[in-house]
């Protein structure tokens, strides 16, 4: 009896998990271009002598020229030349008259910080920064008359105690300047979008996204890098129409991984309807005569297959030293070596074997299902072949829209199995390989 595990529309519909890559590209020189864009003007200013640090000092902190950056591996080297303007209070006694009050002086120093760069589940960038060391340009000092009076450990002290104003200012701004969220959610929405890859095959290629993950940002040769993992299932559709949009548009939360793998599957199906393979299988077999020891023969009149489960049913019907149907099961696979469709242990069924032995046990010697066997043989393959040509012309650079392209390759073919539905044999294979979406803004953000 006939009996079926999938329909047409499953097989068609059938999911595979894969990851789209998405490659986070930025330059240091970017960085530093837009670091120095926003940090202008006075960076910390202290207007009172009288403060909770006691150092009878005001004082004003300028960047005194273009911010310079070093990226090695996840940490950023800033070296930072600044202006300070400082009034200090002053108290003297020459020859025994005292002398007081406030006097003005500028002088330049140049910092070196360390910030270290990761991102959080949110997508928020985390910068950590601290200062490694600095230099003095032009040391401070008072003139009061002939009397120079050096307040060099004064301003030492006050800017060890403001340090951190500077480093949150570097901070805030590298944040400000990394923000990979937004983009992040238009690489997402666009992994969403069908995407037409063979348009005479009506193919379409559908992502519907599940989870995101990302490489570290680490720099190298003066580039921050990242891959953006996209994490969802791929099918290829065929539809006349443009596919539904699948899968949420929210983006997730990230996960940080140390290497985002490249799996990108689609599957490529190639399909026989019952009544044309047994059209072919009735051609090859037409007219010819099988014998047997002791003068027995047997001619094929025609074929009929449909399916039971796992296995294919071939209904064949014989004329000569018997005459009437006889029904075999075999197990069709595809080889994607030849692109052919065939059967496998290949035998009579258990009623049609419980009849033969009683009226033609001649024919259960096994030539005839060898024979069988040999010739149930057939070339399904060009439409896979035509459709992983296609799909591979379009993957080289597919362009989605302005600024934004689909390029990839499909390298290895991986059989999966032969699927029975109602109407067709399905012969169903994974076309495996890298695919990456381009975005241009993840690689000047």
């Amino acid at each position: 009896m006939e009996a079926y595990k999938y329909s047409d529309q499953e097989i068609q519909n059938e999911k595979h998990l894969s990851v789209l890559n998405v490659p986070v590209e930025l330059p240091i020189q970017e960085i530093e271009n837009q670091l120095n864009a926003r940090i202008q003007g006075v960076i910390y200013e202290d207007n009172s002598y009288e403060d909770e640090n006691q150092d009878n000092l005001k004082a004003k902190v300028w960047k005194l020229s273009p911010i310079k950056i070093v990226a090695i591996d996840s940490s950023f080297l800033f070296e930072v030349p600044i202006k300070i303007w400082v009034s200090a209070g002053y108290k003297i006694s020459p020859l025994g008259m005292t002398m007081s009050g406030y006097k003005d002086t500028e002088f330049s120093l140049r910092i070196r910080l360390i910030s270290k760069i990761g991102i959080q589940p949110n997508w928020q960038i985390r910068s950590e920064t601290y200062v490694d060391s600095y230099d003095w340009i032009s040391e401070p000092n008072v003139k009061v008359g002939a009397f120079k009076i050096p307040i060099k450990s004064m301003v030492s002290r006050m800017l060890n105690k403001n340090f951190d104003k500077i480093t949150t200012a570097i901070d805030e701004q590298v944040s400000g300047n990394l923000e990979l969220k937004k983009n992040a959610e238009l690489a997402w929405n666009l992994a969403r979008q069908p995407v037409m890859l063979a348009k005479e095959f009506d193919t379409w290629l559908l992502v519907t996204p599940r989870e995101v993950v990302m490489t570290p940002l680490l720099a190298k040769n003066n580039v921050l890098r990242a891959t953006i993992g996209i994490k969802g299932y791929t099918q290829t559709i065929t539809s006349a129409t443009k596919p539904e949009i699948q899968g949420s548009s929210k983006l997730p939360n990230l996960k940080i991984v140390a290497q985002v793998p490249d799996e990108f599957k689609v599957g490529l199906i190639s399909l026989i309807s019952y009544k044309d393979a047994a059209r072919l299988a009735t051609t090859k077999f037409a007219g010819e005569r099988f014998s047997f020891l002791g003068g027995q023969y047997v001619e094929v009149t025609s074929i009929d297959m449909y399916g039971q489960n796992e296995k294919l049913v071939i209904k064949a019907g014989l004329k000569g030293s018997i005459n009437g149907f006889v029904f075999l099961k075999g197990i069709p696979t595809y080889d994607p070596a030849s692109q052919q469709l065939s059967f496998k242990e290949l035998d009579y069924d258990l009623e049609t074997r419980n009849a033969m032995v009683k009226t033609a046990s001649w024919l259960l010697q096994g030539q005839f299902t060898r024979m069988m066997e040999k010739k149930m043989i057939f070339p399904v393959g060009t439409q896979i072949t035509d459709a992983k040509s296609t799909i591979q012309k379009a993957l080289a650079n597919y362009k989605v829209a302005e600024g934004i392209s689909l390029k990839g390759a499909l390298n290895t073919i991986e059989p999966d199995k032969v699927y029975l539905t109602p109407e067709h044999l399905y012969s169903v294979v994974f076309a495996s390989g890298k695919v990456n979406l381009r975005v241009d803004g993840l690689k000047a953000l």
